[in-house]
């Protein structure tokens, strides 16, 4: 899970960050991105994978492991109407570009899960699966998914009716089942198919 660390330590760079995103693909809330950096050489945790693979309960333990290790984090948020307004796409590169700027703690260079780099001036390198293959991405995973969770929970209290804390916006059959007989709220992502606009 370091192997990229260690390429881009081999190659001058010191300070090494990860970025990742969360909320890609939800009719509702925001993309959270999370940038952190960990010490050289980086925290290694068996606990510490792809965040889609941990369970709420895991993904939970494991934040605050990383917590406690990490030197710096960075987090950038995209609401609902700016990703209409950009598109899913741009709006999670700003997203992630706002996270790496937040670091309190200038980096050499920036792992990005995905095939895409961000708008940020910095060097970077883009990893497919990248949160599977680098354990700092894989951290930022889990502090951007546990971050975006809560929001969505949050958001529960507000909107009970498409019961957020269950589904955190994701497009669910009971999700759309609360759309079709309550049209969208305020922080749905009117652009997304199965949101009802009308």
């Amino acid at each position: 899970m370091d192997s990229h660390e260690r390429e881009a330590r081999a190659k001058g760079y010191e300070c090494i960050a990860g970025v990742d995103e969360a909320g890609r693909g939800p009719l509702a809330g925001p993309v959270v991105a999370v940038a952190l950096v960990f010490p050289y050489p980086p925290f290694l945790n068996p606990n510490i994978k792809d965040s889609k693979k941990l369970s709420e309960k895991q993904r939970n333990r494991a934040v605050l492991d990383i917590y406690s290790s990490v030197l710096a984090v960075g987090v950038g948020i995209v609401w609902n109407l700016e990703i209409d307004a950009l598109n899913v796409h741009r709006a999670t590169l700003k997203a992630m570009a706002q996270a790496i700027d937040a670091l309190n703690i200038q980096p050499d260079i920036v792992l990005v899960d995905g095939c895409f780099t961000t708008p940020s001036a910095l060097p970077q390198k883009a990893i497919v699966s990248g949160d599977a293959n680098s354990v700092t991405i894989a951290a930022a995973s889990i502090v951007a998914k546990t971050a975006r969770d809560a929001i969505m929970t949050a958001y529960h209290a507000i909107y009970p009716e498409y019961n957020f804390v269950k589904n955190k916006g994701y497009g669910t059959a009971a999700h759309l089942e609360a759309l079709r007989k309550h049209g969208h709220c305020p922080i749905h992502r009117k652009t997304f198919a199965g949101v009802i606009t009308g």
